[in-house]
């Protein structure tokens, strides 16, 4: 049965309102021509899409299943549409959505916002939380973004950019903290908060670790970084984190940031792509703007490194 891709407008809404009255409301249209829409969208799929649980509508099974990649189709035909044979960021309207850590967002991506505004005013960006189901999905995700930003070698066959380096650091509390620093032995022998805790990938600090021989016993499990203080404050709990994010901690979290007694390895942040984007002249002065945030990024970490630190 062919179906009318205009429908995937009013699918979307009705995925997203899970109300056909909050759906017409949303589209500007009236409710029985969106009622008319889940018809043929309940003739289609052959089955009924939103069901009446009292008095409100929730989705189905399959209904739960279309949410994403209903998203992911309409993002892609905006960007089809959205092409040109040139780009002129001085009078350009276009909207550029981007997937980072909560970290990523106060450093990279505040920079990235100044340079943007300065020199694209009619140009969106739109930021996306990085999450553990994004990540295990990366490859797919980047067909729904203009990019993501995950560390260097995390992904095969896809297009990135290097922007800055960073480097993993410990935290614990400061009531825990003894004259002498604290062994692998000691650190893999209390409970752990671990962001981003995905077993199956490299992103998180938990690859380096067992390369060590360090299986760390993870208590809490987050989906950033910037919680993570207050997550080990007055516990014995332990926590590793970027360097930058350790930045960001307020003065009296209750942590100290420690040096770690072995190396992780450099943590490099790369922005990633679709191999679709790669000849689009809007994504080029992206990728370009994106470089020059992050050149920017390095060069302030640099200058502050002098300064008073918390690191033991």
């Amino acid at each position: 049965m062919g179906l009318d891709l205009n429908l995937l407008v009013p699918l979307d809404a009705l995925l997203q309102e899970c109300s056909v009255t909050r759906a017409a409301q949303r589209l500007g249209l009236s409710q029985p021509t969106v009622s008319a829409a889940l018809a043929r969208l309940r003739r289609h799929f052959d089955d009924e899409l939103l069901t009446c649980v009292g008095n409100a509508y929730e989705l189905t099974p399959l209904a739960e299943r279309l949410v994403e990649p209903t998203a992911q189709a309409l993002g892609a035909a905006d960007r089809v549409f959205q092409t040109r044979p040139a780009f002129d960021p001085t009078c350009a309207r276009r909207e550029f959505t981007l997937v980072m850590t909560d970290t990523n967002l106060a450093t990279f991506g505040q920079t990235l916002a100044g340079l943007v505004r300065d020199a694209a005013p009619g140009v969106r960006l739109r930021f996306q939380h990085n999450t553990p189901q994004i990540i295990r999905h990366a490859e797919d995700h980047l067909q729904s973004v203009d990019g993501m930003l995950l560390p260097q070698g995390l992904l095969a066959k896809v297009p990135a950019i290097d922007l800055y380096e960073d480097r993993w650091v410990c935290v614990v509390a400061s009531d825990t903290v003894t004259q002498a620093p604290p062994t692998p032995e000691q650190l893999a022998a209390r409970p752990w908060v671990l962001p981003y805790h995905i077993p199956t990938k490299d992103f998180s600090a938990l690859h380096q670790l067992r390369v060590w021989g360090i299986e760390p016993r993870v208590e809490i499990a987050v989906e950033n970084f910037l919680t993570v203080p207050y997550l080990v404050a007055g516990t014995n709990r332990v926590g590793v984190v970027p360097e930058r994010a350790a930045r960001l901690f307020p003065a009296a979290c209750g942590t100290v940031v420690l040096e770690l007694p072995f190396d992780l390895g450099r943590l490099v942040e790369s922005l990633w792509w679709h191999p679709t984007y790669e000849r689009d002249p809007a994504h080029i002065w992206l990728r370009k703007t994106a470089t020059e945030a992050g050149r920017l990024v390095a060069a302030s970490t640099a200058e502050t490194s002098h300064q008073d630190t918390p690191h033991r």
